[in-house]
């Protein structure tokens, strides 16, 4: 497996990634039709975006997309990306595809001399995240805070995902 920049001439393989990874999700069929446009990209994504992708014999598996973060989303006081989207083709999940594109995240992040990654992980996806190691971020303010966020500092070595998390 290879991480890689994203291009356009990717996004029909990254749709179809995220389109396979989304009929996973339990939640009734129509919420996934009427939703799945929204969770698709598309050219102007890579104005404000960077996607990679993972290969495997030249096969997209998996992408992920981060973009820099809100100020007031973030921990006090810190500067970070944002985590837009992770997905892997479900027939490549458990082989450490997610873990490396999250690390390719946490090594943005560090390029750019950011503290970290947050995450705003779909319920399904919390497991991944913790396995990972990533910490839970307290809801601050109810009304506004998504409810399910992580935190991935960019300058700790031991917070490195490890290639098996779940």
């Amino acid at each position: 497996m290879r991480l890689r920049p994203a291009t356009p001439a990717d996004l029909p393989a990254i749709n179809r990634i995220v389109e396979r990874a989304i009929a996973t999700w339990p939640v009734p069929e129509r919420v996934r039709r009427i939703s799945l446009p929204l969770y698709c990209y598309r050219t102007a994504d890579f104005e404000y975006q960077d996607l990679v992708v993972a290969e495997d014999d030249a096969t997209v598996i998996g992408m992920a997309a981060w973009e820099d973060a809100t100020p007031g989303d973030l921990p006090h006081g810190y500067r970070g990306l944002l985590l837009h989207g992770l997905y892997v083709d479900p027939a490549a999940q458990r082989r450490g595809v997610g873990s490396a594109l999250l690390a390719a995240a946490r090594r943005a992040a560090a390029r750019r001399d950011l503290d970290g990654v947050l995450v705003k992980a779909q319920p399904t996806a919390i497991p991944f995240f913790e396995a990972c190691g990533l910490e839970r971020l307290a809801m601050t303010q109810p009304q506004r805070d998504y409810p399910h966020r992580f935190w991935l500092p960019a300058f700790e070595p031991a917070r490195e995902p490890a290639r098996d998390c779940a």
